[in-house]
């Protein structure tokens, strides 16, 4: 077997997650979070494109994790940021972390939204 170490530059992995809270780079934080490879920021949930839109240049794609099980965000969230040119893909917030840390990894221009289990 051939192990590769994952090297994330300058962004931070989501290292684990559990009711309530994600443990992003090594550091707890509760509840909803958006991921960037600049940074992590609390998240208003989908009310909350703002924090989103801000980072729209940096990105193609944002992942969102709806919590325990997949549900569809509203259509005007997910509109408004393919309008900004930001695609947006939904699974269950375990889903989303892997998913976000396989292409992170891979140097794509990638952030997540979460919403805890």
């Amino acid at each position: 077997m051939r192990l590769n170490e994952i090297s994330y530059n300058d962004a931070v992995p989501i290292d684990g997650y559990g009711p309530g809270f994600f443990r992003i780079g090594g550091e707890i934080v509760q509840g909803s979070v958006a991921v960037f490879p600049s940074g992590v920021t609390a998240w208003g949930g989908f009310d909350d494109t703002a924090v989103i839109l801000e980072q729209a240049e940096n990105l193609d794609v944002l992942f969102v994790g709806t919590g325990a099980e997949i549900a569809h965000p509203p259509v005007g969230f997910r509109k408004t940021l393919e309008d900004a040119g930001i695609g947006v893909e939904t699974m269950a917030s375990p889903a989303a972390c892997r998913t976000y840390n396989i292409l992170l990894s891979e140097g794509r221009r990638v952030a997540v939204a979460l919403i805890p289990i």
